[in-house]
């Protein structure tokens, strides 16, 4: 029987089976699809998992409503919504602007409200680690996240990426903007803990997150670079998502024509099989690297005739 199915089925007999026997199960389903992560970044088909992704963030919700304080099925739901949002939402809003607003606004104001939902998650998530904790974020953001271990690196990221990804789809939420301390605290702290975390994803992130974070010294753009060189360190070049990152959230507002075709050109060399573990995300990020790549002249101006 297919998985998906028969986790389905293990919920269905749950539901009418006894308390401690279906929080057994539902725990035990929670778990399942909280690991199930890796059979989807391994595929090599994004459209089916395009299709398929929707099933599985419902299920989640469904257990979670029973199984409220499933910590990593908290962490796997915020994760879910939030590479949801970018890749089947974000990305194909920012490609159909060319062609009609109204429809890419209506797809960034989704995009905007899954992200919201993932960050919802995540700090559930967060919660269970440390009661009051989205009250003492807000009262001290440092303080809120002194005591956080290494085992919650994934939940920060998450709840993090959720919340730069949301501000991201749309920049004039001031309300928004306000949390930029809170998102501070988490990614500082997710740093000092395991700034290696999961081939530099903290740092991949960091790429597009210096250039909107305030109050911190130097330039930007210099921070941003630091960030890139350290993401395509720690994950030994096999990833095409810091290399995007990089050309859009830099080369574009520095005018870098040049660097931005060969950030992207080192993009598209990267082979997806090299690194299966990461295979959805590489051939999603080189479809974005295609597309940018196709519209230089949109986003630069000519290059000057040396002749």
């Amino acid at each position: 029987m297919n998985p998906r199915l028969l986790m389905l089925a293990v919920v269905c007999a749950a539901l009418g089976s006894g308390c401690s026997i279906k929080r057994l199960a539902l725990n035990q389903v929670g778990d399942a699809l909280a690991g199930s992560g890796t059979t989807f970044s391994a595929d090599d088909d994004p459209e089916l998992i395009k299709a398929a992704v929707p099933f599985s963030l419902k299920l989640m919700e469904s257990i979670l409503a029973e199984s409220p304080e499933h910590t990593e099925l908290l962490r796997a739901t915020a994760a879910g919504f939030t590479q949801y949002g970018y890749a089947f939402v974000q990305l194909p809003a920012a490609e159909v602007r060319e062609s009609d607003l109204a429809e890419s606004r209506e797809m960034m104001d989704r995009a905007k409200k899954l992200f919201l939902r993932a960050r919802e998650y995540g700090l559930r998530g967060l919660e269970t680690r440390q009661r009051n904790f989205r009250r003492r974020l807000a009262e001290d953001p440092a303080a809120a996240v002194a005591k956080f271990k290494e085992r919650d690196v994934p939940l920060l990221y998450w709840t993090a990426a959720a919340w730069v990804a949301a501000i991201n789809a749309d920049k004039t939420d001031a309300y928004l903007i306000s949390d930029l301390p809170k998102i501070d605290a988490l990614l500082n702290c997710a740093l000092a803990l395991d700034g290696d975390f999961d081939s530099g994803a903290l740092h991949s992130l960091m790429i597009t997150y210096e250039t909107v974070r305030q109050g911190v010294e130097g330039d930007p753009y210099t921070r941003s670079r630091e960030r890139f060189e350290r993401a395509v360190e720690l994950s030994g070049g096999r990833l095409a998502g810091p290399y995007v990152s990089l050309a859009e959230a830099v080369c574009i507002p520095t005018e870098a024509r040049e660097e931005f075709t060969q950030l992207l050109d080192r993009a598209l060399a990267i082979d997806p099989d090299a690194a299966p573990e990461h295979r959805l995300v590489n051939m999603i990020m080189q479809d974005r690297a295609r597309w940018l790549r196709d519209r230089v002249d949109d986003y630069f101006l000519p290059p000057l005739d040396e002749n």
